[in-house]
């Protein structure tokens, strides 16, 4: 694993591609890119067949320069370092820093990409990358870049840490959906290596942190509360939302399995908790609400109970599991 400095001085570790992966994502870029080069040439040659020579060959190179040149620039600058090969194969470009590529990094990367691969084969990166301790190519270097892995096995990830007990379910109407996967790349490695920083450079660290994540979700930060006990009670809350989605769909599937289950009716009459006269599958709101608790009385689908058996939770007891939202500790 590589050592990364930050622009905060502080060490995060990555994991940088070696060439046999990097390798097989070029390749498989090539050939994408290759294939989509040849078609848009055989549709020029037909529509410039009425031509001269030379405007045929300006309409080649012009074809040539932005397909296999601008055309890796353009796709690196809008996903962020992810190709279509570099997807495949769980590998990404990032920043020195472990952050999000721009536009001039793709662009040197690019550029010195036609000499290093296209004009000699690629043989002038694989010597590059051989020689480099993390496996850069020459337009990595320049470009002040790394090619990191993604996919890692589950069991040599470092798991977060909990956040404290009493801000547990505080961000419950925090909207996340804003956040970006980089940004939770950056707070994950942040909260799994901030035993091992320098305490007041992992300080600063969380609180540039927590200054993003505020400004992506739009609410402030609960007064009080150390920015690192603030990142990690939102990487809970997001992490029981994805908890709560998996076994909801879980839940929702067997009951339609089962004939129904709270506000579902796959009969097609009026579902208990449902809306009536709906055919086929109706969700009440109620179950979506539960959210893998057995039901909660639905608030807009009925005044009946959600759940077949009546095992559901009584809205009254949900809400006040969810509606939590003070972020003081308790006395």
């Amino acid at each position: 694993m590589s050592q990364v400095v930050t622009g905060d001085a502080v060490v995060l570790g990555l994991r940088p591609a070696r060439l046999p992966s990097r390798a097989l994502a070029l390749l498989v870029d090539l050939v994408v890119v290759w294939t989509v080069y040849l078609l848009i040439s055989i549709g020029l040659a037909v529509a410039t067949a009425a031509l001269d020579e030379a405007a045929v060959m300006a309409v080649q190179a012009a074809s040539f320069v932005l397909v296999l040149i601008g055309g890796p620039i353009a796709v690196e600058t809008l996903t962020h370092g992810r190709s279509l090969g570099k997807l495949a194969c769980g590998l990404r470009v990032v920043r020195d820093d472990g952050g999000p590529i721009r536009f001039r990094h793709a662009l040197v990367r690019g550029l010195l990409g036609m000499v290093e691969i296209l004009i000699s084969f690629g043989v002038i990166a694989c010597i590059a990358s051989l020689v480099s301790a993390r496996g850069r190519r020459i337009g990595d270097v320049f470009a002040g870049t790394l090619v990191v892995r993604e996919r890692v096995p589950a069991g040599r990830t470092d798991a977060v840490p909990p956040p404290p007990p009493w801000l547990v379910g505080r961000f419950a109407q925090l909207d996340l959906s804003a956040v970006p996967d980089s940004l939770w790349l950056g707070i994950r490695q942040y909260l799994t290596r901030m035993r091992q920083l320098d305490p007041e450079a992992g300080r600063v660290l969380a609180e540039r942190l927590a200054d993003e994540l505020v400004a992506r979700t739009g609410a402030p930060a609960p007064p009080g509360v150390p920015a690192a006990a603030f990142l990690a009670g939102v990487v809970h809350e997001r992490q029981m939302r994805d908890a709560r989605r998996v076994t909801a769909a879980g839940g929702v599937g067997a009951g339609v399995a089962a004939g129904g289950f709270g506000g579902v009716d796959a009969a097609g009459g009026a579902g208990r908790g449902g809306v009536s006269g709906v055919p086929g599958v109706r969700v009440g709101a109620g179950a979506v609400a539960g959210a893998g608790l057995g039901g909660v009385a639905g608030a807009a689908g009925s005044a009946g109970s959600a759940g077949g058996s009546g095992a559901g939770v009584p809205e009254a007891e949900g809400a006040s599991r969810g509606a939590a939202t003070g972020f003081a500790p308790p006395a």
